[in-house]
């Protein structure tokens, strides 16, 4: 079923879909991130005092850093409890590209679609999930209905596409990953 159809948002199951599309340990050499094993860079592994060899690091030791830093600590709980469909693609997009980021495309979406602040006031796009945020897509859901999350969810998706286009013309390495974010993390994912 796709994303936009789910009528609740199960983080264990988004945890599990991450960390397989994510696979095991791997190294590549354009990767930014550097090793990552389940999807979790070394950086983050270490910060959350994960001590062992990157290639040993357990599946479950991952998805408690991804339900603490991806889920729970940007407060993608909160939107799952309005609208899971969006917490679910906020999950996803703060995974590949910063829970901030992920934010960042929902304040300016419902910014862009509050009618000129005639359904909800804007927001500041802050990066952060608060009060006012959670307001605005109250504002929104109330004015457009279960069939705007679907719209919405399409336009943090057209906000996530045009930044992986973006990073891939501004340095050509990372056109090794484009076709696969583009088929993996954009749509049903």
């Amino acid at each position: 079923m796709p994303r936009s159809q789910s009528p609740t948002c199960d983080v264990d199951a988004l945890i599990d879909a991450v960390i397989d599309r994510e696979g095991r340990y791997v190294n590549h050499p354009a990767d930014r991130g550097g090793p990552t094993c389940w999807g979790i860079t070394e950086a983050v592994a270490r910060a959350e005092g994960y001590a062992g060899p990157m290639r040993a690091m357990p599946r479950d030791s991952a998805a408690a850093i991804y339900r603490r830093l991806y889920w729970l600590r940007p407060g993608f709980d909160r939107v799952a409890l309005r609208a899971p469909a969006i917490a679910a693609e906020l999950f996803d997009t703060g995974v590949n590209m910063g829970t901030a980021t992920a934010t960042g495309f929902l304040q300016r979406a419902l910014n862009a679609l509050n009618r000129s602040a005639r359904d909800y006031p804007d927001i500041a796009v802050d990066r952060a999930i608060g009060p006012r945020t959670l307001a605005a897509l109250d504002g929104f859901l109330k004015a457009r209905g279960k069939r705007g999350e679907v719209v919405l969810l399409r336009a943090i998706e057209a906000l996530q596409g045009e930044r992986y286009i973006a990073l891939a013309e501004r340095r050509p390495s990372q056109e090794a990953f484009l076709y696969g974010w583009l088929a993996n993390r954009i749509g049903e994912a």
